[in-house]
């Protein structure tokens, strides 16, 4: 025979167990009926979809985090493809250098190539310094954000300048 205690709607109804047990109410409404009431709301009062992408004014600092993930994303899959390539594709290392020397790519593109994996490797390294600064607490007021931006994007574009230069 099951032992029921009561107190304040806790019952210890399967003594086995030894968990107390809620005395759960069943719900007037389904899930998607609300989900229905809420958008059919929302309709009748001709409220737009929020937050949406044309009710923001675009900022440097938004930009610069769209930018961030971005070229994380874009490194993370390059080193993943580079490596998966290195482990499938016959050949070695000088084999493939030699083919890319012999395709006789001009020096514009090839600049424009090379500025193309330094950018985003020198950008994601000090914007990734830059929140390393914010995670100590320091530069949240909006000039320093502002600032700081404006220094990464300039010291990105320098490095990634003086990177192709010595290569």
């Amino acid at each position: 025979m099951a032992r029921t205690l009561a107190r304040r709607s806790t019952c210890l109804s399967r003594p086995q167990f030894g968990v107390f047990y809620r005395h759960a109410v069943p719900m007037g409404t389904t899930a998607k009926e609300e989900m229905n009431k809420f958008w059919a709301k929302n309709n009748k009062l001709n409220r737009p979809m929020s937050p949406h992408i044309s009710i923001y004014q675009w900022s440097v600092p938004m930009m610069m985090s769209i930018t961030h993930r971005g070229t994380g994303v874009g490194l993370s899959g390059g080193i993943s493809a580079f490596a998966l390539l290195a482990l499938v594709l016959p050949g070695n290392y000088p084999y493939y250098l030699d083919l890319i020397h012999s395709l006789s790519i001009g020096p514009a593109l090839l600049g424009l190539a090379k500025f193309g994996i330094a950018f985003p490797l020198s950008y994601h390294t000090l914007n990734g310094i830059r929140h390393l600064f914010w995670d100590s607490g320091k530069g949240f007021t909006l000039p320093e954000v502002y600032r700081s931006g404006y220094v990464v994007i300039v010291l990105s574009i320098l490095t990634s300048i003086a990177a192709i230069a010595y290569m």
